[in-house]
């Protein structure tokens, strides 16, 4: 299976990834977790140009796009491998939000892989923002705002679980593990 979380900046993306692979460790399953942008030499390279003054320009964000792509197309044997289940930290689908051209995007990415289960940590952009650093360029309220949206809209488009991730963090964590359990043949009302 091949989970994927998205979400704004803030969300908690990583926490609740962590607490969910513990949790199928727990009962059994194999797991790996993916990062994207990955640690590899596209995923540095990226992470370089989000810090730049400059990376919401038009022609940085079209080489962004490039980037991203490059980089996931790095990690498709892990995704491909059936004996676990991947756990990914963003995906294509977070290209297609927070870039402005989604069809283009959508060319790009057209061999990436597929969620089985999307779970979309929803977050109103004024927490996010307080839970963020203010570092990254794109960590403001007008632009996260037409993220979210865009989360939502492209969201209709996958098998997708929308978790409230304002709730704490130990409840938000019961709702991603009933919103996964079903695929797994797990009783969902056997999860406090």
């Amino acid at each position: 299976m091949y989970i994927v979380f998205e979400g704004i900046d803030g969300a908690g993306k990583s926490t609740q990834i962590q607490m969910l692979k513990d949790w199928l460790e727990a009962n059994g399953f194999r797991v790996e977790t993916v990062v994207e942008p990955t640690e590899s030499e596209v995923g540095d390279l990226i992470h370089k140009i989000l810090q730049r003054p400059d990376a919401q320009t038009d022609n940085v964000q079209n080489l962004l796009a490039l980037l991203f792509a490059a980089d996931r197309m790095m990690i498709m044997d892990k995704l491909e491998d059936e004996s676990k289940i991947i756990i990914s930290d963003r995906s294509f689908i977070s290209s297609l939000a927070y870039q402005d051209n989604a069809e283009w995007v959508g060319v790009l990415n057209k061999y990436a892989k597929r969620p089985d289960l999307l779970i979309l940590l929803d977050l109103d952009v004024k927490t996010s923002v307080a839970r963020t650093s203010g570092e990254d360029t794109f960590e403001n309220e007008a632009f996260l705002t037409k993220v979210r949206e865009n989360y939502l809209n492209f969201s209709k488009d996958y098998t997708c679980e929308i978790i409230d991730a304002t709730n704490g963090v130990n409840k938000v964590s019961s709702d991603i593990k009933k919103a996964v359990a079903p695929y797994l043949g797990i009783c969902p009302d056997c999860i406090p």
